[in-house]
């Protein structure tokens, strides 16, 4: 569950290495080896999954996840293990039935059953890839080594740029919708260039990140020595590349800084824009891109691009081709041999995030094709898992939903009139988006090629560029979503103004439109309220009801707004994550606000619905309000590596799952009565956060 922010251009290669994260292997599941025609049926609430021995008002977290963290343990190919995976894996098994039948029948397939069943054929077939090695790179190499000065750097790069989708390439350059004025597409260039997780990798001086910048340098060496570089060659070339990254790293904005929209927008000319790099030649870069003559763009970061240039300069030719070799390398790993792709894994997966075992090969290849041809494949995916009586139920709680954000604005003691109209103004233009696109993609002109993996990788990813460079000067199509429908994930979209839930997060263990609503509303009612929040949380009120950044909050409300925050920054930044990580609480803010205002518009809802119906009864010893909660915090249910909640603690806007639920609840006076806590006990402090 985030709101996202839109990128430019998809990172595929990226995104498949973390959504692998999800993959479960087939040594350590058997049944997990064999694809699935429908999902399989897991409760909302699940009362073996709880451990009842555990005070629900000292650790609620335990109390409703011990079974489920003893009986699911995390597979050796994972960082993290939890119901969100679980689930997600179940949805790629049936996905891998979808698929495999498109890869062997042949016969009479639609134009999208084609492209999905080609992708898939050409990413399972092991044995040719094994046999290419490097030679897939070998066209992208000979353009970068064909290099005979600075100046081809910027068509270079271009075309580099549309093949690969990777924002590790200087900088990251796609469309995005004008802060100013939401209803059209601009240009946007980003800060980027980094094989890291984050900036602040390079700098970090505790031991563990000395030696996480240690094994990435011999990372990056072991790569250039793949392509055939001598050892001596290797080791040069990757202290080149941490040089250049390093230095690209200090002129980028951390995590917490990128949190502020009002620091990401520099809008600018082409004049302007080549003032901050007068050594990059924008002019060829934006012809390759298919950009000729345009002159609306943003900046998001200036000071990054000044650095960028200094670097240029700075920079012998043979340094540059240096840096581009290793990310045209750092991209394509994943689909090359056995060689790079166990040396991508060894730093990106093992090192990072402490998984033991790479993961299986049709659960990567599940993943490429939901990411490069996702509605191709979500089409098939709704036909059998998301009918219309699943939509209805979902939009009827999206409106109590609404309808108890509305009472709650109005009622809130602390907002003044004038921000109170625009709120309201701005939720009632908000925007529901169930299930999946009411226009699916068009993919015919993508060309898909049975034994070309990593060509089709690079066609996949330069058809997303340019269909998202299209749209430059173009209306924005309200219509368009953020993910495919079999993501177990939702989102807010601010400039947009919308939310968004797949059919993919709409199912059991996370939503059961047979089972009784009290774990229903605490799960997905909590879910949709995390979202709506999103609208008003402290990055996307900063937004406009037709979603222009736009500061529509009187000084007082703003202020009262944000003291009710600093309640939560202080509860949170408190939480150890792991050792001796605190957790980032100004990073986490957004999400833990959103949760916040999840679970209060969720109990709403859930009493407007206990209104229309006969009284409920207990079920299985947990009266309807216990049952509501304990479906509420059953969502989080997870293990962790401690590799990856340090990971997690330095780049993920969301607090670790055990606050995400201990946290929350201990500022509810809902939750204490429905467990008859004391107070004082962990989960019924005296003093509670109240923001809505």
């Amino acid at each position: 569950m985030h709101s996202i922010h839109k990128k430019s251009l998809g990172a595929f290669a990226a995104g498949l290495l973390a959504a692998t994260a999800f993959a479960q292997d087939a040594a350590s599941s058997p049944a997990a080896a064999t694809p699935l025609a429908r999902l399989p049926y897991t409760p909302v609430l699940d009362v073996s999954s709880m451990d009842k021995s555990v005070d629900p008002c000292t650790d609620f977290f335990q109390y409703s996840c011990g079974g489920w963290q003893k009986n699911n343990p995390i597979p050796a190919d994972q960082s993290r293990w939890d119901v969100y995976s679980k689930m997600e894996q179940d949805n790629r098994r049936v996905l891998w039935g979808i698929l495999d039948r498109f890869a062997t029948q042949t016969d009479g397939r639609t134009v999208s059953q084609q492209k999905i069943g080609d992708a898939f054929a050409a990413c399972t077939n092991e044995s040719l890839t094994q046999q290419l090695g490097a030679r897939p790179m070998k066209p992208e190499l000979d353009l970068i080594a064909g290099m005979k000065s600075k100046k081809d750097l910027p068509a270079v790069l271009a075309t580099l740029q549309l093949n690969s989708g990777d924002d590790g390439l200087f900088f990251n350059f796609g469309s995005a919708q004008d802060y100013a004025d939401s209803t059209r597409e601009i240009a946007f260039a980003t800060q980027g260039g980094l094989g890291m997780p984050d900036r602040d990798y390079y700098f970090k001086t505790d031991a563990n990140a000395k030696m996480l910048r240690e094994k990435y340098v011999a990372h990056v060496a072991h790569m250039f020595q793949l392509m055939g570089d001598s050892e001596a060659d290797a080791k040069a070339h990757a202290d080149t590349v941490m040089s250049i990254e390093t230095a690209l790293a200090k002129g980028s904005m951390n995590e917490v800084e990128q949190r502020d929209p009002r620091h990401l927008f520099h809008p600018a000319n082409e004049r302007k824009l080549q003032s901050f790099t007068p050594s990059f030649d924008w002019k060829p870069f934006l012809a390759g891109m298919g950009l000729p003559g345009n002159d609306r763009f943003n900046v998001s970061q200036p000071k990054f691009f000044q650095t960028l240039d200094f670097q240029l300069r700075m920079r012998k030719l043979d340094e540059i081709k240096t840096y581009l070799r290793w990310h045209v390398a750092h991209v394509s790993a994943p689909f090359l041999s056995k060689p790079f792709v166990d040396e991508n894994f060894d730093y990106y997966r093992k090192t990072l995030r402490g998984v033991t075992q790479v993961a299986p090969l049709w659960q990567r290849c599940v993943v490429l094709v939901d990411n490069q041809i996702g509605e191709a494949l979500g089409q098939e995916f709704v036909k059998e898992n998301f009918g219309p009586e699943l939509k209805a139920k979902t939009l009827h709680m999206t409106r109590q939903i609404q309808a108890a954000m509305e009472n709650e604005i109005r009622n809130l003691d602390w907002m003044g009139p004038q921000t109170k109209t625009k709120a309201l103004e701005k939720l009632h233009g908000m925007v529901d988006k169930i299930g999946y696109p009411d226009n699916w993609r068009d993919y015919s002109a993508l060309d898909i090629k049975r034994d070309d993996l990593l060509g089709n990788v690079q066609r996949g990813d330069a058809f997303e560029a340019h269909r998202q460079l299209a749209k430059i000067g173009k209306p924005v199509d309200h219509t368009e979503w953020g993910m495919t429908p079999p993501t177990v994930n939702a989102y807010y979209d601010a400039q947009m103004n919308d939310i968004n839930f797949p059919a993919g997060v709409l199912q059991p263990p996370l939503f059961d439109a047979k089972l009784d609503d009290a774990p229903n509303y605490g799960n997905t009612g909590g879910t949709i309220g995390h979202e709506l929040t999103h609208g008003f949380d402290d990055e996307g009120r900063q937004f406009d009801a037709t979603g222009n950044l736009k500061n529509w909050w009187t000084p007082k409300d703003a202020a009262e707004f944000d003291k009710r925050t600093t309640c939560l920054t202080d509860q949170y930044g408190k939480y150890i994550v792991v050792d001796d990580v605190h957790i980032n609480s100004k990073l986490t803010l957004g999400e833990d606000l959103a949760d916040f205002g999840g679970l209060v518009l969720a109990i709403a809802a859930w009493k407007m619905e206990m209104a229309a119906h006969p009284a409920p009864q207990s079920i299985d010893g947990f009266t309807p309000d216990q049952r509501f909660f304990i479906g509420m915090a059953q969502w989080a249910c997870s293990n962790d590596r401690p590799e990856q909640l340090r990971l997690n603690a330095a780049t993920n806007p969301h607090s670790p799952n055990k606050y995400r639920v201990n946290g929350l609840v201990a500022n509810f006076k809902e939750f204490e009565t429905a467990f008859s806590c004391k107070p004082g006990q962990p989960m019924a402090p005296v003093n509670r956060c109240h923001v809505w």
